[in-house]
């Protein structure tokens, strides 16, 4: 029988940050007493719609590899709900990808983001506060792949954008907003 050894996995390093800084300042902030009342991000969501994807097969598999490669994870293939023949849409037919991030890999991907992927986004001057819906959580848009450095520039066959989501435990906006800000995302200076 073979013995089995705990590895200790370290925390991803905005997890730490969360948990040692975050908390307590959100809790001061807010004037929170218990710390399981501070939201948190709770997971995120990454849509590609792929509009293409029907009629080449190709582009679907390799945008499908490129979106494992930013986020970690293997997409699932979304499929229309619907026949639409005014946009030559079948019903069943794959037309888009999403992959929904959470723990580990989820702050692995929000660290690389923040600090490798958005310096790379051309005039960037960060994003608009105005992108929360009425729950707290925020969305965002990037309009091409090429701005992870996982994502190969000579093998891109078709610049894909892709909508981000990040869902947070928040009772608001300015608690959503003030974590964000807390983890080190960059919004627009109005």
């Amino acid at each position: 029988m073979a013995a089995t050894t705990n590895l200790a996995v370290k925390a991803p390093r905005l997890q730490e940050l969360y948990q040692k800084s975050v908390v307590p300042a959100m809790q001061k902030e807010f004037r929170l007493t218990n710390k399981l009342a501070v939201p948190r991000l709770e997971k995120i969501v990454i849509n590609m719609g792929v509009k293409e994807g029907a009629q080449d097969i190709k582009l679907l598999e390799q945008l499908t590899h490129e979106l494992a490669l930013i986020s970690g994870q293997k997409p699932i293939v979304r499929r229309a709900k619907k026949a639409i023949s005014a946009f030559k849409l079948r019903e069943g037919s794959p037309i888009g990808l999403k992959v929904t991030l959470r723990k580990h890999r989820m702050y692995h991907f929000l660290d690389r983001l923040l600090n490798v992927a958005m310096p790379r986004i051309r005039d960037f001057r960060g994003f608009p506060e105005s992108s929360f819906d009425g729950q707290g959580n925020y969305s965002i848009g990037i309009q091409e792949q090429n701005i992870f450095p996982e994502v190969e520039l000579d093998r891109i066959s078709k610049n894909q954008g892709m909508d981000i989501t990040f869902v947070v435990t928040s009772n608001g906006k300015e608690e959503s907003k003030r974590l964000l800000e807390l983890l080190g995302f960059p919004f627009r200076k109005s």
